[in-house]
């Protein structure tokens, strides 16, 4: 099958004789829908066999080098089969392009809850602490994996992340046809002149946050954390940072609750938040936390510049990928109050 898009019918076909070869199915009628969310990989919800299923695939056309990695998905969701980090059970791994056009994985469906807005307007306030409070155990535990025990150890490389990471996303956003802003700029010339030093190395998700957890569909309780494309190996600091843009972004700019009456809808501050996770890990970022933060909202413009080059190149996933692009500029604007931020604090 060729690498352009293909559409669920077409799926449908392929995967009726794919899912009979390997087992997972007797051989039965497929269908097969777009399943919302999801600016990178195209998803797709898959019934067949009376089970449904989760397809994940790299979207077809060019690609940045190391987005779009199905392959470690697959690979990291399998390795933290039954561990205190909830994850949906993996089904099968294709890396042959030629059935579907790109590699692509299937995992189990998970009936729960999937929360938008970090704001939780459809819960009360006592659910929403209780919310927050897992949603901290669930990173806390992640970042306590044993990488030697689930066969990680060699999933990325050890120290040095944050480096690595400021450089790769420099160099992708200086090679884009689309603008970046100004404060973008600063951000790749400030960013490696101020790195932390002796960071951990852990396993990190890289795109922690509230919509990417699947929830019990009626407890306060993850039953799966999902997007784990940007996983790796690298600082457990600048992971839990990224989950904690929330607190700094707007809800019209982002998904985020800066500004909001915290105490009001019963979700802990930052400082709060902070503290159970260091009650939990024994880790704190102390004065770093602004530098973190802004390594990651630029990392977050990074990113969504990428979206903006996709949409610009015809070859994006979500259709609302030209909106999604634009908070790009907004968010480095962000990261470098964050590093302006850091300097006050460091004279």
């Amino acid at each position: 099958m060729k690498t352009e898009a293909i559409d669920a019918s077409q799926l449908s076909a392929v995967l009726q004789k794919y899912l009979k070869d390997t087992g997972l199915t007797q051989g039965g009628p497929v269908s097969v829908s777009v399943l919302a969310g999801g600016q990178s990989n195209p998803t797709y919800r898959v019934q067949a066999g009376g089970q449904q299923m989760v397809l994940r695939k790299q979207p077809p056309g060019p690609l940045v080098a190391g987005a779009h990695a199905v392959d470690r998905e697959y690979r990291v969701m399998h390795a933290l089969a039954g561990s205190d980090v909830p994850v949906p059970r993996m089904l099968a791994y294709c890396g042959d392009p030629q059935l579907l056009g790109t590699p692509f994985y299937l995992m189990e469906f998970l009936e729960g809850r999937v929360f938008m807005d970090p704001a939780l307007p459809e819960l009360g306030r006592t659910e929403r602490a209780a919310l927050y409070g897992e949603m901290n155990r669930v990173i806390a535990a992640l970042h306590q994996v044993g990488i030697d025990a689930v066969g990680l150890a060699d999933y990325g490389r050890h120290g040095g992340y944050v480096a690595r990471q400021v450089k790769r996303w420099g160099q992708q956003s200086l090679q884009l046809s689309v603008p970046i802003n100004d404060a973008m700029r600063r951000l790749i010339d400030w960013l490696p002149q101020h790195l932390p030093q002796g960071d951990a190395t852990m396993l990190v998700h890289g795109d922690y946050r509230l919509d990417n957890l699947v929830w019990h569909p009626s407890e306060a309780r993850v039953i799966g954390v999902l997007d784990w494309e940007l996983s790796t190996l690298g600082d457990p600091l600048a992971d839990l940072a990224y989950h904690g843009m929330a607190w700094r972004v707007s809800p019209d700019l982002w998904r985020g609750i800066g500004g909001l009456d915290l105490a009001a809808l019963g979700i802990p501050d930052e400082a709060q938040y902070l503290q159970l996770y260091a009650n939990a890990t024994g880790r704190s970022p102390g004065a770093l936390w602004e530098y973190y933060l802004a390594f990651n909202l630029f990392r977050m413009a990074a990113i969504l510049y990428g979206i903006a080059q996709r949409a610009a190149d015809g070859t994006a996933a979500a259709a609302d990928a030209v909106a999604t692009g634009a908070k790009a500029g907004p968010l480095a604007e962000l990261g470098w109050q964050c590093a302006q931020r850091f300097m006050r604090q460091q004279r």
